[in-house]
């Protein structure tokens, strides 16, 4: 077991290079199994849950392996149908390689997916979906059997604005005879990214980032080479990192376009963001200012990842800062592990109060989930004393490096343990 210790009251000075986008990564690791030739995936993040991804194209017979920075995945050896049971139940995404296999082999198999823990997060549109294309599913023991002997565009609207089904539904109306309409669609920076990537495999695949996306189908798909956008809220964290620790940092590659809402919030906390063509500097010095109400809501509203460590980051604000989560009904895990640290938060149903206090101190703490568990880091930053955070894996899964980049930043941070991913 591995373990993070920071020792805080370290104001932070530097500059880190923002990372691929988890979020982006995965839906197109699953989109490579459409393609009839190879994939170079440039910055492509090394994260927990890339790792099982490649281990699933690996068990369904893809090759995958890294070239320095980028990822080559070549399709062509595809030879399974089935998604092992324990890799599937270690991450949420796994559900999204279901219509890409559907698609190449006729059936597929998948248990059900696991990830965070963060309430219900039913796939029920993603499923809905598939058959509205022809695909006939049945659920027995844990695992979705699925077939189809041919798929065929159709019109599809979303209730709610789910990121995971429009990316599934895009990726799968790819191989749909005819064209498919999206509407509700989710609009997120990520779905523009997996839309990129599509198109330079020869998809024709149009209105990501709007709630309307379009895809004519039926098309081979031939290899190619992308890259992966810098991830967003890799971005923020470190951006509340610098809030809450004090100082000056520059975040080479990220881009104020993909932050909106939370780069808003920061600002109104008292911080400096500036962003230039080569990334962003952000500036804070004392204590945070309480900034209105924030609420959690889909893209372009302020986003539920950043939810955790934006919290963290406002602990000595001055005021009293209120959290509303609206997307995820147990996204406050990591409430306990701050409140260790001397923080005063009430959590009510799915909104938390924030009391500003004067300083936090070190604590022994344990992630829960990979956001919550940034967010203890964002807070033992500013603690003072030593601070433990246990349970390191859950941090893996968004965070290629997270010690190495906070302490490029300055941070008196170490870890305990290796993080051991496939080659």
């Amino acid at each position: 077991m591995s373990e993070i210790i920071i020792r805080g009251g370290v104001p932070l000075s530097g500059e880190v290079r923002i990372q691929g986008a988890k979020n982006s990564v995965l839906p197109i690791l699953a989109a490579t199994l459409l393609a009839e030739g190879p994939v170079r995936l440039r910055r492509c993040p090394r994260l927990r849950d890339v790792d099982r991804s490649v281990q699933i194209l690996r068990a369904l017979g893809c090759t995958a392996r890294w070239d320095g920075g980028d990822l080559l995945v070549d399709p062509r050896g595809l030879s399974g149908q089935a998604v092992p049971a324990a890799l599937a139940r270690q991450t949420r995404s796994s559900v999204i390689f279901l219509g890409a296999i559907l698609a190449r082999c006729g059936s597929a198999l998948c248990p059900l997916p696991g990830g965070d823990e963060l309430g219900p997060r039913p796939i029920d549109l993603h499923l809905a979906g598939l058959r509205a294309m022809g695909a006939e599913i049945r659920e027995g023991d844990g695992v979705l059997s699925c077939r189809a002997a041919h798929l065929r565009g159709t019109r599809i609207h979303l209730p709610i604005p789910s990121v995971g089904a429009t990316e599934h539904l895009m990726l799968t109306a790819c191989a749909a005879e005819g064209e498919t309409v999206i509407s509700g669609a989710a609009r997120e920076p990520e779905i523009v990214d997996l839309q990129e990537a599509l198109r330079a495999c020869g998809a024709r695949v149009r209105g990501a980032g709007t709630d309307v996306v379009s895809v004519q189908g039926g098309r081979p798909l031939h290899g190619c080479t992308c890259g992966v956008m810098p991830d967003r809220i890799v971005a923020a964290t470190y951006l509340c990192a610098a809030v809450s620790a004090g100082g000056s940092v520059f975040l080479r590659g990220a881009r104020e376009e993909d932050l909106g809402a939370v780069a808003a919030v920061l600002r109104r906390s008292g911080c400096r963001i500036v962003p230039d063509a080569e990334g962003i500097r952000c500036s804070s010095i004392g204590r945070p200012c309480a900034p209105p109400p924030v609420r959690t809501a889909p893209w372009p509203g302020f986003a539920t990842d950043a939810q955790a460590p934006l919290t963290a980051a406002l602990l000595r604000a001055r005021g009293t800062v209120t959290v509303r989560e609206d997307l995820f009904e147990d996204r406050f895990r990591h409430v306990t592990g701050l409140r260790r640290m001397g923080a005063d938060i009430r959590v009510e149903g799915r909104t938390a109060v924030v009391r500003g206090v004067a300083a936090l101190r070190g604590a022994e703490v344990t992630s829960t989930d990979v956001r919550g568990g940034a967010a203890l880091c964002v807070a033992a930053l500013a603690a003072e004393g030593a601070s433990r955070i246990g349970a390191t894996e859950h941090i893996d899964r968004g965070h290629e490096d997270l010690v190495r980049d906070l302490r490029a930043l300055g941070a008196d941070i170490e870890r305990t343990g290796d993080l051991a991913l496939s080659a």
